[in-house]
């Protein structure tokens, strides 16, 4: 697809003769939300993982932008805009909110992270970084540590540390694991938000979450992919009823 910001064909790993994921073909179409989901050891994080080259495939290729970056380094294909969240929250808890946005942003700006910069240099890049936490609404929490901070707000936290970057493509692991109905909803919100000039693809297992906000779903089960599409076309689809929508848990 050439609106594709992100394709994989023929993506595979195996694992000392166990294949965790085989022969998979996906299209993330820029400015969308796309969604993979299946029941546990389907094989998202890895697929996820091989996207984000922390693992190396085993076979098949990965374009992101034009560029094949199969063999790139994780770092690299950050510095192009491709960057990724993980299932457990990553961020400085010893540190303020607003310090852990300042540290993001000093990579961004290719300098290297250190904690003794002057008040000065840190200074310059306060406006930015409170611009980012208003964004995902935690500019009153500025002053907070990090480690003080409910696991909603975390979450936002590294979402503002992500967007720090500067991403084209965000890639979310399991954003609302974990939290509660009434996180869940702000965090689904804040997705909605920073998706509005970014492409999306994420690994979620709240099917309500799924259906508010993909355009596109990529059901994988046993490593391969079982359906895609759309949320009403793939939640009726007999193969996916049977392998995911009849779990409680993705």
């Amino acid at each position: 697809m050439s609106d594709a910001i992100l394709q994989a064909r023929g993506l595979t790993k195996t694992f000392a003769g166990f294949t965790a994921v085989e022969n998979v073909d996906l299209d993330v179409v820029c400015g969308s939300i796309h969604a993979l989901i299946g029941p546990n050891g389907a094989g998202k994080t890895t697929v996820f993982n091989l996207l984000t080259r922390f693992i190396t495939p085993t076979a098949g290729s990965i374009v992101y932008d034009g560029t094949d970056i199969t063999r790139a380094k994780p770092t690299a294909i950050a510095r192009q805009g491709m960057v990724r969240s993980f299932q457990i929250s990553a961020i400085f808890g010893h540190l303020s909110v607003l310090d852990n946005v300042r540290v993001a942003l000093q990579r961004h700006q290719g300098k290297a992270y250190h904690f003794w910069r002057s008040e000065k240099m840190l200074d310059s890049l306060t406006d930015r970084a409170m611009a980012l936490l208003d964004e995902v609404g935690l500019a009153e929490f500025a002053d907070t540590l990090g480690v003080e901070l409910a696991y909603g707000r975390k979450r936002a936290l590294e979402i503002a540390t992500t967007l720090a970057l500067d991403p084209r493509l965000m890639l979310l692991d399991e954003p609302t694991q974990g939290m509660s109905a009434e996180d869940v909803g702000k965090v689904t919100e804040l997705i909605r938000q920073v998706a509005a000039d970014r492409t999306i693809l994420m690994v979620e297992h709240n099917l309500q979450v799924v259906s508010r906000l993909a355009d596109t779903i990529t059901v994988l089960n046993r490593g391969e992919i079982l359906a895609e599409g759309p949320y009403e076309t793939v939640s009726r689809d007999p193969a996916v009823m049977e392998a995911y929508m009849g779990t409680a848990d993705a």
